[in-house]
């Protein structure tokens, strides 16, 4: 008798400081800001959060074990290739994502008018509609290194589920 496999849920979670001579990159689009994410690759705290849930949800290894800051391959590497990484990994296990739910937090800049190509570019990553990518932006109402405008985090959460009961097999 064969098992089903059930839904599967990860959370994910990264931040990073800000810091001049840096692009601003969220969820792989880039953002006109005068502060960057200070990191060993892109340091997008979009889609690190984004892998950590991927990979959590898969039963993975987390983003630090796969591309370890101290392995000089991934100095100053497109985040979307962790993402690929992580997609592959999911499908390997026979899930698939069903949905992704982000919250960005930034006192500054307001991202409100990047939030849906940050959404948009989300799903095109993953293979899903822009429906099912979920995407909030809010502030830390001044507290904290992220409400002093020194940080930018992003928690992530997914929902995997089997891949037989997306493509109707």
């Amino acid at each position: 008798m064969k098992s089903v496999r059930p839904a599967r849920t990860g959370i994910g979670y990264d931040i990073h400081r800000l810091v001049a001579g840096r692009s601003l990159i969220l969820g792989g689009v880039r953002i006109p800001y005068d502060l960057g994410l200070q990191g060993h690759s892109d340091a997008d705290v979009v889609l690190h959060a984004l892998c950590d849930a991927l990979l959590g949800a898969a039963g993975q290894p987390d983003i630090g074990e796969l591309f370890p800051d101290q392995d000089s391959a991934w100095a100053g590497a497109d985040s979307r290739q962790f993402v690929a990484e992580a997609l592959r990994r999911v499908q390997a296990a026979g899930l698939q994502v069903a949905n992704v739910d982000l919250i960005i937090h930034a006192e500054r800049p307001k991202l409100a008018p990047y939030k849906s190509r940050i959404k948009q570019a989300v799903a095109e990553l993953l293979s899903i509609s822009p429906d099912c990518v979920g995407l909030k932006a809010t502030t830390n109402e001044g507290l904290d290194a992220i409400g002093r405008g020194e940080a930018i985090g992003c928690w992530a959460s997914v929902l995997l589920t089997p891949s037989h009961l997306l493509h109707g097999h």
